[in-house]
């Protein structure tokens, strides 16, 4: 099963920051990236593979704060 998930990003501020938050998504298992904004993020994922807390977990890691948003 697949849910999407939408996240608000603190902290950043450039295209890097952009690149860095799409590749740290895309480094988790079953996540699909649909979009990645300064200061927001779109995924999709298999919830057979990870869930909510790690895509969220892959963003705080590289020195962002993400949280759920609606």
């Amino acid at each position: 099963m697949t849910e999407t998930l939408n996240l608000s990003i603190d902290g950043m501020h450039c295209a890097a920051c952009v690149r860095r938050v799409t590749n740290a998504l895309q480094g988790v298992d079953g996540v699909t990236v649909n979009l990645v904004e300064v200061g927001s993020a779109k995924v999709t994922f298999d919830t057979s593979k990870t869930d909510a807390q790690q895509v969220v977990a892959a963003v705080d890691r590289i020195g962002f704060a993400a949280k759920f948003a609606s």
